[in-house]
């Protein structure tokens, strides 16, 4: 046997095999204890952090394991339009020209606009920030239905030409114009970069422009091409899932109210369906441990029953495998009909808004400005909180978090070099926008609070991150479930089965015993959840 540790073989022992021969054993070796003391180290870490959370704030038996689910969003703020064309004349709209000529929006004044949306009607399906299944201007079923006569509509306007040939460089907005539907005259011919689930509506100007020079369509590009882009010509589709949100905003018109005539009868109605419905599928996850009885009857040093250590250890790699799946599983059944629970990187990069992490620890550079424009967006009050949001990290992130909000202690060193209400102290207070506010225990689980504009964010360290893509996961605990299988009197959730094969029932001399967890998880509104990667 090697020295490795340097001492002397000069106590006898020798191998024959796998087997110390007992003939070559010193006497004296046999009685050494070499030191060993009364305990063993042990490693010991935070396993399954999101299961934790999961099973203890968002467990949801199902009956069934293909679970349906239904997800409802409101349509109030939704009713928002891009204008993709314009004219003096239904038949003379054009498609190229961001410019609206100064003469032709004077209040009174006739006019021809259309208009197309970027989410679904059939459950209000929306666009999402960088998703690789996001809703393009146009899609089908995007048609913006709630455009009706009598509506009152602000389209934004601008005096520059906005950036480039695509909206993505373009956010001004310098003044707008109001509009009063009096025809509506839904279109379903053509492509998407033409006419397709659009809506003509002829329109008076209700108000006109602070100036003349104010002309450009809000959000457009430079060369008037930027309305194309909109329709899916000039800019990719994953270019328009990277705008932001204050980009999108620019080149948004919203109804505005509505107006009607003394003694006018009702107006036309719209019915919105808010309603869509997603399923999932349950995972069966099984870890056995088999020992023959020989072992399993001996007794062992520091731990004298070597199937009760075994077993613990069982039981947090069973924890593992489902922490795992829960975060990299993707929904699937395969030919044999074996089912795969859909994680949480593959729903959210999938559906979910997905932002760039190059810095966030590691190589590259991003700034706190940065990463507050990446919150603006994803905890916008209309779709997402930081209330309900959990935060899971990678090492790296969870340092650069703690990194990022050091700056404070410039900040801090001010508080003492004024006293007056308004003064230094005031304003260093008011620059503190992010910081480390404490840390607490949440069911076994570590969770930091940083402070942030937006709310607080509640992050906890995921080991399972390091290593992979995913810097980052924003997840809304309450658009996400833990689905055990349960019915029928049977619970399918984790349960140990003893002795499913013993001496006794089988005839072979060893145990072995189960762990079998059925569940899956169940995700909803994609809107609400968020992946740096």
């Amino acid at each position: 046997m090697a020295d490795i540790f340097g001492i002397s073989d000069s106590t006898g022992l020798t191998e024959s095999g796998s087997a110390i021969a007992g003939s070559a054993l010193s006497t004296g070796d046999l009685r050494r204890k070499y030191n060993f003391g009364d305990r063993v180290s042990e490693l010991a870490i935070a396993q399954d952090p999101f299961f934790r959370f999961l099973s203890k704030v968002s467990k949801k038996p199902t009956d069934d394991h293909q679970f349906k689910f239904t997800e409802r969003r409101p349509s109030y703020h939704k009713r928002y339009a891009y204008v993709t064309a314009h004219g003096t004349s239904r038949a003379g709209m054009v498609t190229n020209e961001a410019t609206v000529t100064a003469g032709n929006i004077d209040p009174g004044d006739t006019y021809y606009f259309q208009f197309m949306t970027d989410y679904k009607n059939a459950g209000n399906i929306g666009q999402v920030r960088g998703s690789s299944n996001s809703i393009q201007v146009g899609d089908d079923g995007t048609q913006p239905k709630f455009i009706i006569p009598g509506q009152l509509i602000k389209i934004p306007m601008q005096g520059t030409e906005a950036g480039t040939t695509t909206l993505a460089t373009s956010v001004g907005v310098d003044d707008y114009i109001v509009v009063r539907v009096e025809e509506a005259t839904a279109t379903s011919t053509g492509t998407r970069a033409a006419n397709k689930n659009a809506i003509d509506c002829k329109v008076v100007v209700v108000k006109d422009l602070d100036t003349d020079t104010n002309n450009e369509l809000g959000g457009w590009g430079a060369g008037g091409t930027a309305n194309e882009s909109l329709a899916g010509s000039n800019t990719t589709d994953a270019e328009f899932a990277a705008l932001t949100m204050i980009q999108l905003e620019g080149a948004r018109s919203h109804v505005v109210g509505n107006s009607f005539g003394q003694g006018s009868g009702y107006p036309e109605t719209w019915k919105d369906n808010p309603f869509s419905t997603g399923y999932g599928l349950t995972q069966i996850f099984k870890t056995s441990l088999a020992m023959d009885n020989t072992t399993r009857a001996t007794v062992t040093k520091y731990e004298p029953n070597e199937y009760a250590r075994v077993w613990r250890e069982k039981l947090i790699e069973h924890k593992w495998d489902i922490e795992t799946a829960l975060l990299f599983g993707s929904q699937y059944t395969d030919g044999n009909g074996v089912t795969h629970t859909q994680g949480a990187v593959d729903y959210i990069i999938s559906y979910g808004n997905v932002f760039s992490g190059s810095g966030m620890g590691g190589t590259g550079s991003k700034s706190q400005d940065d990463f507050l424009d990446d919150m603006s967006h994803f905890l916008d009050p209309r779709y997402n909180n930081a209330n309900a949001t959990l935060f899971f990290v990678s090492t790296d992130v969870y340092n650069w978090l703690h990194k990022l909000s050091g700056y404070m202690s410039a900040n801090m060193s001010q508080l003492n070099t004024s006293t007056d209400s308004l003064g230094t102290r005031s304003q260093a207070r008011a620059n503190w926008d992010m910081g480390v506010a404490g840390s607490k225990d949440a069911f076994g689980v570590s969770v930091t609070t940083f402070t942030t504009p937006y709310g607080d964010m509640n992050v906890a360290r995921n080991v399972h991150l390091d290593g992979s893509p995913v810097k980052m996961l924003g997840v809304n605990m309450r658009y996400c479930s833990y689905r055990p299988l349960v019915g029928n009197g049977l619970n399918r959730d984790t349960a140990i089965y003893v002795g499913v094969q013993t001496l006794e029932n089988s005839g072979v001399d060893r145990r072995v015993d189960l762990i079998q967890t059925e569940a899956g998880m169940e995700w909803q509104m994609p809107e609400a959840h968020a992946v740096w990667k």
